[in-house]
């Protein structure tokens, strides 16, 4: 668990998943990540990528703490979803215990953000109860993006359909639903920012509090290697053109500057400072 503070807000790590993930090929996580590529950043190494080149990533939940709000960053995979020839489908892990242990039980979240609907960002949104899929934050509202859940619910693909099915549905069917416009103020010091590519409507967050600042980057970017390569793109995004757009603004708006960036699949110390290095960028830690 690790935990950051920004002013009077506190962000601590929740983690599901972290370690060694295949790069490289049509479709993966980074799909120009291609083993000897990635040996070539020699930065990587040891936090994000193994000695034979393989990309670390992880999989987590972001929990904020306002002085007067608690928030649940992206939900991750959850346990028991049905996900058919993935490697996600039917985990079990010890994810809830764990933000037990950090002192935040599923009844004392008061919002759940989800920054886009995919199914390493959604699956903690529900948990089985019975039969019947049922909201694992019983008093908090669920925000979720308007301009997303339209696209997904338009959308014919078999395999989303299923995670609106025992993911987002049983949420609405709750009552505890709320979209939101993608600049949308969520408390004090906490407001999203549209980061539209990786899915139509993507969002990240930016965290405000007595003059320090951090974003949590959501999957605008999805392991560091992108910094040194922003035009290596991410196989899942929807529009890989506009997610390079939206990448490459990014790093541009940070590099340099004292914001803390907090990648959303980042493994392990998962947040620093974009940094330029040469015609690209590098994280410092």
């Amino acid at each position: 668990m690790q935990t950051w503070k920004v002013g009077d807000i506190t962000i601590t790590r929740i983690v599901e998943y972290e370690g060694p993930m295949p790069g490289g090929g049509e479709g993966s996580m980074v799909e120009a990540a291609y083993p000897d590529a990635v040996k070539k950043i020699d930065w990587l190494r040891p936090h994000w990528a193994t000695d034979d080149g393989m990309i670390i990533a992880a999989i987590h939940a972001l929990l904020i703490e306002t002085p007067s709000t608690r928030i649940v960053v992206d939900t991750c995979v959850g346990n028991g979803k049905i996900r058919p020839g993935t490697f996600f489908d039917n985990l079990q892990t010890p994810f809830l215990d764990h933000m037990k242990e950090a002192g935040w039980h599923p009844d004392s979240v008061d919002i759940v953000l989800c920054t886009h609907l995919h199914v390493d960002h959604v699956g903690w949104n529900t948990m089985k109860v019975g039969d019947e899929w049922v909201p694992t934050f019983p008093n908090a509202r669920y925000l979720m993006g308007e301009r997303e859940y339209e696209h997904w619910e338009a959308e014919g693909d078999a395999a989303q359909a299923q995670i609106m099915a025992d993911s987002v549905a049983p949420i609405f069917d709750a009552g505890l639903a709320v979209l939101v416009p993608m600049d949308y103020q969520v408390t004090d010091g906490v407001r999203l920012v549209p980061t539209p590519g990786h899915t139509p409507g993507h969002v990240s967050v930016e965290i405000i509090s007595k003059g320090e600042t951090a974003v949590i980057t959501g999957d605008l970017t999805h392991h560091p290697c992108q910094l040194a390569h922003p035009e290596w793109s991410s196989g899942f995004d929807t529009d890989q053109k506009q997610a390079d757009a939206t990448r490459a603004a990014f790093f541009r708006q940070y590099a340099g500057s004292p914001t803390l960036i907090m990648g959303t699949h980042w493994a392990t110390p998962t947040a620093g400072h974009i940094i330029h290095d040469g015609n690209a960028y590098r994280l410092k830690v």
